[in-house]
């Protein structure tokens, strides 16, 4: 799939809340909240303008009795994608707009998703350091097979800070 980088867009909040509507029409029972991630939740960031939803459930297993429902309502159904314990959803097709990451609330890829955002949005600077390796790695890669992977490095290393800033800022509270 090509790479699509988008700058920030604030109707990106607006999508978020829409398809989290729209969701909660059909797994209502299983929600216990939903939370935007991803770069389209950090105001300034570049992104692919894909929203990246979490939506947190009480059993991860039931969303699987859904999967029929999601893909004639037009989502890809993906299974876990790599991540144990994630059930994930694709909207959109080859010019996707929603990636669906459905995990129980005792999944710990909840919290990690969570502090990376908050710490992006809380550090302006390194949102700015971000979108300049983003816009260096679309300048090298044409499809997303390549820009992702070359991406991992360095957002491990910001997660890093992340969850140092983190544990900083729970031990000041």
């Amino acid at each position: 799939m090509k790479v699509r980088l988008s700058e920030y867009n604030p109707d990106w909040v607006n999508r978020y809340q829409e398809e989290a509507a729209f969701l909660t029409t059909i797994l209502a029972d299983e929600i216990v909240r939903f939370e935007h991630f991803g770069s389209t939740s950090v105001p300034g960031l570049q992104a692919k303008p894909v929203i990246d939803m979490m939506c947190i459930v009480k059993d991860i297993n039931k969303i699987d009795l859904y999967n029929d429902r999601m893909h004639s309502l037009g989502y890809d159904v993906a299974g876990d994608w790599g991540i144990p314990g994630r059930r994930l959803f694709r909207k959109g097709g080859e010019e996707r707009t929603h990636h669906i990451h459905c995990y129980q609330t005792d999944n710990p890829q909840i919290e990690r998703h969570l502090i990376f955002r908050d710490y992006l949005r809380c550090h302006p600077e390194e949102v700015t350091r971000y979108s300049k390796f983003k816009q260096e790695l679309v300048e090298r890669f044409d499809n997303t097979s390549e820009y992702s992977p070359a991406k991992k490095s360095f957002v491990k290393s910001m997660e890093q800070l992340a969850l140092s800033w983190s544990a900083e800022h729970q031990h000041e509270s």
